[in-house]
């Protein structure tokens, strides 16, 4: 697979990751009720996200509340809502740089430069994707210190909603595409920037004859 069939295919997947990440952001369902005990049968399951927190009920009816306050919300909301913001801005810089320095376009002219671009759009999916692993591991251990915390009545505990799976799915997006950006790009570089030598054309001597110290 040539250089620029891996560009491709990492930005593909950065562009995966990053609609993944926006995905996750939007999604109610950070953490969900947790069925702990013998009563199976429930009214409704409570939902809680960035953004909102929603009641299903159990004729499927759905109700949703945009929080109130945001200073009123735990640390970790709050520190979510603003990372998953940045790597969503972040993403899309990603996606600008990589493809104005990519091999299949020609905004830029190919050289050192063209590659250091697009290794810079490669180490920002590599950074969204670090990024946006902190809200997502932060809610996990919160969410299992929670269930196995005997103090914590058994209507406040949570389960992992869908959208830390979804999160951490594009994080692994974000990486490998990063990483498949920068790889491809350095070997480029490197190809590029063999030196070329030329030898010297071979003159004839004066009897009509190249000279034996040409073979040596």
């Amino acid at each position: 697979m040539t250089s620029a069939a891996v560009e491709i295919l990492g930005l593909g997947l950065g562009i995966l990751g990053w609609v993944g990440v926006i995905v996750a952001c939007g999604l109610p369902m950070w953490q969900v009720s947790a069925f702990i005990g013998g009563n199976i049968v429930v009214a409704q399951t409570i939902w809680e996200g960035l953004w909102m927190s929603c009641a299903v009920q159990s004729t499927g009816q759905m109700q949703c509340k945009v929080y109130d306050s945001i200073l009123a919300l735990p640390p970790e909301v709050q520190a979510g809502r603003a990372l998953t913001v940045i790597v969503a801005l972040l993403g899309l810089v990603a996606l600008l740089v990589t493809v104005v320095g990519a091999q299949c376009t020609n905004c830029i002219r190919p050289g050192k430069m063209k590659s250091r671009i697009v290794i810079a759009g490669g180490a920002i999916y590599i950074l969204c994707g670090v990024l946006v692993l902190i809200p997502l591991c932060w809610f996990a251990n919160i969410v299992i210190s929670d269930f196995y915390d005997p103090s914590v009545p058994s209507s406040k505990k949570r389960e992992m909603g869908a959208a830390l799976y979804i999160g951490w799915a594009a994080t692994a997006l974000l990486l490998f595409g990063g990483c498949l950006i920068c790889c491809c790009s350095c070997s480029q570089r490197d190809e590029t920037s063999f030196p070329v030598k030329y030898s010297a054309p071979r003159r004839p001597t004066s009897n009509g004859e190249y000279d034996k110290k040409n073979y040596v």
